[in-house]
C-alpha cells in the first residue's frame, strides 16, 4: 500500500533527478484533456471518438454492416483526421530533435489552437451536432487527438500514453501482487485512470447539464499551462529533457 501512494506521489511530484522530470504530472493532466474531448465528441457528434481511435475502428465496421444508429463518414472522418494528427506530430519530432519540453510545449500549443477553434465554433453555432459544423469539430479535435498520442508515444513516459487506458490497466492488473508480480507502478497507473475518468466525467456532466461546448474550453484552460509550464521548464536543457 505504501509503495502504491509513494509511486502516486513521485508521479504528481517527480523528485529531483527524476528522469522524467515534470513530464508526468503534465501528461495526467493531458489525460484528463482526453476525456473532456471524447465526452464532448461521443456526447455531441453522434458516438464519434476523437482520441480513441480503437472505439472508431470498432464503430466503423458496426456501420459497414449496417447497424442501427453507425454511419461511415464521421468514424472515417475521425480515423483520418487523427492520423493526419499523428503527421504532424512526426514533422515537429523531426524539426525540433531530441529535447522533449519543447516537443511537448510545441504540441500543446498547437493543441490549443485547434481546441480554442473547437470551442468558437461549438459556442458559435446554434447546433454544434449536424452539418458542417460537426464535421469541423470532428476533424479539429481528432487531429489534436493524433498530434498528442503519437507525442505522447515520443516522450516515452512509461504508462502515461493520455489516450489509451487498455494496456495501461491490464499492466496494473499484470503486475499486481494477486497475479504473483510486485505490485509496480500500481500508482502510477491508477492516476492515469483516474485522469481520464475525471476528465470524461466532467466533459459529461458539463455536456448533458451546463453547456455542450463549456467542456472544451476547461480543455483550452488546461493546455495552456501545459504549454507554458513545458517551455519555461526545459529552456535550461535539463536532463529530463534531453533523455529518449
Amino acid at each position: 500500500m505504501m509503495s502504491t501512494m509513494s509511486d502516486a506521489w513521485h508521479t504528481l511530484a517527480p523528485p529531483a533527478g527524476d528522469e522524467h522530470g515534470p513530464l508526468s504530472p503534465l501528461l495526467l493532466t493531458l489525460t484528463v484533456v482526453t476525456g473532456l474531448m471524447d465526452a464532448f465528441s461521443y456526447l455531441v457528434l453522434g458516438h464519434v471518438f476523437v482520441a480513441n481511435m480503437t472505439g472508431n475502428v470498432v464503430f466503423l465496421a458496426f456501420a459497414l454492416v449496417g447497424a442501427k444508429g453507425f454511419s461511415i463518414a464521421p468514424h472515417l472522418l475521425a480515423a483520418a483526421s487523427f492520423v493526419l494528427g499523428a503527421l504532424a506530430s512526426g514533422r515537429l519530432v523531426a524539426r525540433l530533435g531530441g529535447r522533449r519540453g519543447r516537443i511537448l510545449a510545441a504540441t500543446t500549443a498547437c493543441e490549443a489552437a485547434l481546441v480554442a477553434a473547437s470551442s468558437a465554433i461549438g459556442l458559435g453555432v446554434g447546433n454544434p451536432d449536424s452539418g458542417s459544423a460537426r464535421y469541423m469539430l470532428i476533424v479539429l479535435l481528432a487531429i489534436t487527438g493524433g498530434l498528442q498520442t503519437a507525442t505522447a508515444r515520443r516522450l516515452a513516459v512509461p504508462d502515461l500514453i493520455t489516450t489509451v487506458l487498455t494496456r495501461t490497466i491490464a499492466g496494473a492488473a499484470f503486475d499486481s501482487r494477486l497475479a504473483g508480480g510486485a505490485n509496480s507502478q500500481v500508482g502510477r497507473r491508477g492516476l492515469s485512470v483516474a485522469a481520464m475518468f475525471v476528465g470524461a466525467l466532467g466533459g459529461a456532466y458539463l455536456v448533458l447539464h451546463v453547456s455542450r461546448s463549456l467542456g472544451l474550453l476547461v480543455a483550452l484552460m488546461l493546455l495552456v499551462p501545459v504549454t507554458v509550464a513545458a517551455d519555461r521548464l526545459s529552456r535550461s536543457h535539463p536532463a529530463w529533457d534531453r533523455a529518449s
